[in-house]
């Protein structure tokens, strides 16, 4: 294998993806310098950008079969990871005990990283199952692998973290032929389960008092305290707002973000600081390189040579258009504000580098397409 990828010409590398995710990146570092420029996200971002590039190559030129195989000890590291977060090793930022510091290594997020253990670990099940529907006890099987971790972030508790973990599950079992009475009691059990859950969470306390004025927010904004716990949300809109066709221009005088009232500017609500500064025009811009990004990582799946490579990519598809959209419907004010950063636009070296990660193995699996 690796004399055959020696002979492989680089003309072979999925050369678009990757420029396509670095152009995007290089928009965000532009974005976060707008956000913040008296703070220095914008220099750590590139700092963040350059490890990331680092093991975006290494990925890409590493056979994804052999990391496939390995899975079960990437998803081992994986847990123990998110259970050290609960321990006193665990770091509180912002209010929000989701980070782990280790010696040499310094602070990161586990949850982030944890994704890629999980979509190879599923991968490698599935992957390897003959054709036909999902029965019942692979679905369980499925399910057990992906609730080590989301049960975990939930303990930490990152609901917004463990809500971008389903999409790859959801990938995993259409792809893998989910039999249509299983979604049906899904969607049956999802429609009296949610409800059901809110009303007892209220009651009980379990749901904060926080995270019913976020979802408050946004069905009766009228109700919620501009001040309080309506502020991002209103902010945030008002940001968007700004930007009008072209965006401001450069005018930081007038800026929401650098006068400090958009909280979070450089990573949660980067969108909402994209549209002040570059307008309608700049949004548009950006979704369409998403998209394409998206389109092409979706063509590689198609070309894969095996089941496995085709879930890894198309679950990363899945996982990234999520947090694109829970993103972008935060900063428009039509979803809940609940953390999700926007793929390599939000800042953050843990946010950052799992994404390149991710991207690296979609690489992988192209170059890989005509190897047997």
């Amino acid at each position: 294998m690796v004399a055959i990828l020696e002979k492989r010409d680089l003309r072979d590398l999925d050369w678009q993806t990757a420029v396509l995710a670095i152009m995007i990146a290089a928009f965000g570092i532009w974005q976060i310098h707008n956000a913040a420029p008296d703070q220095n996200f914008w220099t750590k971002q590139i700092y963040g950008i350059g490890i990331a590039l680092v093991a975006f190559v290494v990925v890409a030129f590493t056979d994804y079969r052999r990391l496939i195989d390995s899975a079960p000890v990437f998803y081992a590291i994986g847990l123990i990871l998110l259970f050290l977060v609960l321990t006193p090793l665990g770091v509180t930022v912002n209010g929000q005990k989701a980070w782990v510091r280790l010696p040499l290594v310094g602070q990161f997020q586990p949850s982030e990283f944890v994704k890629i253990p999980t979509v190879l670990m599923l991968a490698k099940y599935y992957g390897s199952r003959k054709s036909g529907a999902l029965s019942f006890k692979e679905m369980l099987i499925g399910g057990a692998i992906f609730a080590g971790p989301v049960g975990l972030i939930l303990l930490e508790p990152d609901a917004g973290q463990a809500i971008t973990y389903f999409p790859i599950l959801a990938a995993m079992f259409f792809l893998s032929g989910i039999k249509v009475r299983y979604v049906v009691l899904a969607v049956v059990a999802a429609a009296i389960f949610i409800p059901g859950a809110w009303m007892v969470g209220v009651k009980t306390g379990k749901i904060k008092t926080y995270q019913q004025e976020r979802i408050n927010a946004i069905i009766d904004p009228d109700s919620v305290d501009p001040r309080g716990y309506g502020y991002h949300t209103i902010q945030s809109t008002i940001t968007v707002g700004k930007g009008g066709l072209s965006g401001i221009k450069g005018e930081t005088d007038i800026s929401q973000s650098v006068l400090k009232f958009l909280p979070e500017p450089h990573s949660d609500f980067i969108f909402a600081v994209t549209a002040e500064n570059t307008g309608f025009i700049g949004c548009v811009s950006l979704l369409l390189a998403y998209a394409l990004l998206l389109s092409r990582m979706i063509a590689g799946a198609r070309q894969a040579s095996d089941r496995a490579g085709m879930l890894v990519i198309m679950s990363v598809v899945c996982a990234m258009a999520f947090q694109i959209f829970m993103n972008v419907g935060m900063a428009l004010g039509v979803l809940p504000v609940i953390g999700v950063p926007l793929p390599l636009m939000s800042a953050g070296l843990s946010a950052i580098l799992s994404t390149f990660v991710a991207i690296g193995f979609v690489v992988s699996v192209r170059l890989r397409r005509f190897v047997n």
